[in-house]
């Protein structure tokens, strides 16, 4: 088949609803995330029966375009559990790109599949690596601009999804700790298979490993939060994402997926159903509202014995690599940016550990974290926020973090160190302000020492002034002492700044020790803490 039309869709719809049939049972029990409820795989035959029971009582659409838009306002009708609501709009998208179009070649499928990944993405408040989202991302990067024929279009991203499902225990700790894949991944893999058969003929689905580890069950708890979904008709786009904070300040797994005729899809996950109603009804008129209790497994106890995770949210992607590197859950968030409660719940949510350490890179993270500790999403979780007003003491807080210590005591351990790491800051000023050491003006660099402003360089300063003023403060710092300097490089650092304070250290302080990291923050140029 080199183009799919609106009998080839069809087709696909039945496939889809046979193909996750027979793998129900195999995607219901790799079901760890976002809730380990068993029922991903139920979902997503229900989502897909729904939308091909659409498309049949359809009098014949009038080409491939037609068939999808019809499937994808069935499928958001019928809509079940966050992965049921993502396929919705994968298909949503789809029929988006297709448009009036009566057939499909290898090109307009790509291109359908690119929008499809953009479309769902936009559709979840929180997207999650390591989730079928991730899995349709990579598809899509793979079939971009790809202008071959339709059957090697469809090889392609089934190709691609295969290789995403297979890396997903890599992007996302709770499905390495259960030794799975991604539920709705799997899902989405089976679903890009099935057009592929269709396409080419072939009937024998390909078999994806969905183990990677085999572990123990944990045993259930009780439910301490719920399941809310609705339709929702007559809300205007501007109610849309006032909805989206609301459900997002009540709990997590937020999704608001259109249909594309006007109505949406609710999903939340949160421990207060009536909010999450009268959130709906605030917004437009809710109906077929379904509310169902969700059992939280007891985490898995990490190596060591030790029921407890650090996790960490700081600014920039670069430094947040860096802590992942030390196999630390880590939340990246945009230079001045907070994190919402949703995203806070999330990263405490998908740890292993019943006691989380959460470190927080600067002051208003500190705030964020704190804002989410006592959420009834939480739930019964002995949550720690170890205060650190710069990256550089979240650093010297992991150095003394020993997983073999008591929980007390390590916590103890790593506040400590955070609040004996001297941090130091090199800014170029924006604009016009008055400080104790003086009056400062845009282009001005200005050298900050736990906070307060201790010297200033007046601008416009060149690449050579800015690693002279990092040079003074650094000589500020270690006045008072010092074993250990850790530096983090800012999006704007001068090039070779390193190799700048390197020689000035072994020059006036050879006993000290240096380590530099590559940061993306924009707000300033260099950190600088002192242990």
């Amino acid at each position: 088949m080199h183009e799919l039309d609106a009998a080839a869709v069809t087709g696909w719809a039945s496939a889809c609803v046979h193909t996750l049939d027979v793998l129900r049972p195999e995607i219901n029990g790799i079901n760890v995330y976002p809730v380990a409820d068993s029922d991903t795989g139920s979902n997503l035959l229900h989502t897909f029966t729904g939308a091909r029971d659409t498309l049949a009582a359809e009098s014949e659409p009038a080409g491939a375009g037609a068939a999808l838009a019809v499937l994808a306002r069935g499928a958001v009708a019928a809509a079940r559990g966050n992965s049921g609501v993502i396929m919705s709009q994968v298909l949503r998208g789809l029929a988006e790109s297709a448009g009036d179009a009566e057939r499909l070649d290898g090109p307009t499928l790509a291109r359908a599949l690119g929008h499809a990944d953009r479309v769902a993405t936009g559709a979840v408040t929180r997207p999650v690596a390591g989730t079928m989202l991730s899995v349709l991302h990579v598809v899509a990067d793979a079939v971009r601009d790809l202008t071959a024929p339709l059957p090697e279009v469809a090889r392609r991203a089934v190709d691609a999804a295969e290789r995403a499902l297979r890396n997903t225990p890599n992007q996302l700790p709770v499905l390495a700790r259960a030794g799975v894949v991604d539920a709705g991944g799997r899902g989405l893999v089976a679903v890009l298979d099935a057009l592929l058969g269709v396409i080419t003929g072939r009937e024998q689905a390909t078999e994806v490993p969905v183990h990677t580890e085999i572990r123990p069950e944990p045993a259930a708890r009780a439910p301490y939060a719920w399941e809310v979904m609705y339709l929702l008709d007559g809300a205007d786009s501007d109610a849309i994402p006032a909805l989206r904070t609301a459900l997002s300040g009540l709990g997590d797994s937020v999704t608001v997926a259109a249909d594309g005729a006007g109505s949406h899809a609710v999903h939340v996950h949160c421990a207060d159903i009536g909010a999450a109603i009268e959130a709906g009804i605030e917004a437009g008129r809710p109906r077929r509202i379904r509310v169902e209790p969700l059992i939280t497994p007891a985490p898995l106890e990490p190596a060591g014995g030790l029921d407890r995770t650090v996790v960490a949210v700081v600014h920039g992607e670069k430094l947040a690599e860096v802590l992942r590197a030390e196999n630390v859950a880590v939340l990246s968030v945009p230079t001045g940016s907070v994190p919402s409660v949703e995203q806070m719940l999330g990263l405490i949510t998908e740890t292993a550990g019943e006691h989380v350490t959460v470190l927080p890179g600067g002051a208003e993270l500190t705030a964020a974290a704190d804002a989410a500790v006592g959420h009834a999403m939480a739930g019964d979780r002995d949550v720690v926020i170890i205060p650190c007003a710069s990256p550089v003491q979240v650093l010297a807080a992991l150095a003394v973090h020993d997983p073999a210590r008591r929980v007390n005591d390590d916590v103890v351990a790593m506040a400590e160190a955070a609040a004996a790491t001297r941090r130091g800051e090199l800014r170029v000023a924006a604009g016009e302000a008055l400080t104790w050491v003086g009056r400062v003006y845009a282009g001005d660099v200005v050298g900050l020492v736990d906070g307060e402003v201790v010297l200033i360089e007046q601008g416009p300063a060149d690449d050579d002034d800015i690693a002279a003023t990092a040079v003074r403060v650094l000589g500020r710092m270690l006045a008072l002492g010092g074993e250990l300097i850790t530096v983090i490089t800012g999006a704007d650092a001068p090039a070779g700044i390193e190799r700048v304070l390197a020689e000035e250290l072994r020059a006036e302080h050879p006993e000290v020790e240096l380590t530099c990291y590559a940061g993306d923050q924009t707000d300033t140029v260099l950190l600088i803490g002192v242990e």
